[in-house]
């Protein structure tokens, strides 16, 4: 990367935090979300800032966006599979199956998981790749934590940090595997629906498990999920000479 293009992106991650973070405190720190009753819209409206700041930058900075929402992945099919599709299916039946009703709690908070990747993975991430590895984790950390509005610095505010920084760890390394903004935002969304939950049950917490262990396969077989795709468009291509 050249020093142009390093400076571009220094202040291209300037803009982007301060729009970010003025969007996070006008969500949450005004009143103006008070007239808004609808608990999905109130959700999905406090996470979007990252990604409203991302494509401002993008548009604005010229940058290429380098991550997508499905990524790599040959059959555009799975991450949607995968990632959305599964949770909101077996969570959605497991809260029939234990109470009855309908509860599409996971909806918004898969939304505002994604929209809150698109720009912490799918621009800040990429944007610092110019910096050492970890220290562009760190950063991305910092200002993941300070945009939470978050500056009580007690023992839960560490922890929480703590959880930010292996949070971003993980995500950076799911997002260089699989490029695909769905994948990691998925595996935010893990966080916020455990932490959603009040006294979640064992059961509960067994299908959420089940669920990241699956999120958790489909990124570390990746390659072989390609290969065995590239593998059957052979064969029917073989096929298809023969006929």
């Amino acid at each position: 990367m050249t020093k142009a293009e390093i400076r571009k992106n220094i202040g291209a991650v300037i803009v982007f935090f301060l729009i970010a973070i003025g969007c996070r405190y006008a969500t949450n720190e005004t009143g103006l979300l008070a007239h808004i009753d609808n608990d999905f819209f109130r959700i999905v409206i406090q996470g979007v800032g990252p990604a409203v700041a991302a494509l401002v930058v993008f548009k604005v900075f010229r940058i290429k966006p380098q991550m997508t929402l499905t990524g790599g992945y040959r059959n555009k099919w799975i991450p949607l599979l995968i990632f959305w599709v599964l949770p909101v299916v077996a969570i959605v039946a497991f809260a029939y199956l234990t109470t009855a009703k309908w509860s599409f709690f996971i909806l918004p908070i898969l939304i505002y998981a994604l929209l809150e990747e698109i720009g912490w993975r799918g621009f800040l991430q990429p944007a610092l790749s110019f910096l050492p590895k970890f220290t562009g984790i760190l950063i991305v950390t910092v200002l993941w934590f300070v945009w939470h509005l978050n500056f009580a610095f007690d023992n839960s505010s560490l922890i929480f940090f703590a959880v930010l920084l292996l949070g971003s760890w993980g995500m950076a390394a799911i997002s260089r595997k699989t490029n695909s903004v769905l994948a990691v935002s998925a595996f935010h969304a893990a966080y916020d629906i455990y932490a959603s939950v009040e006294k979640p049950s064992v059961y509960f917490m067994v299908i959420l498990a089940a669920i990241f262990l699956i999120w958790l396969l489909a990124v570390i077989f990746y390659d072989q999920l390609n290969k065995k795709l590239d593998n059957a468009k052979s064969v029917d291509a073989t096929l298809l000479e023969l006929l």
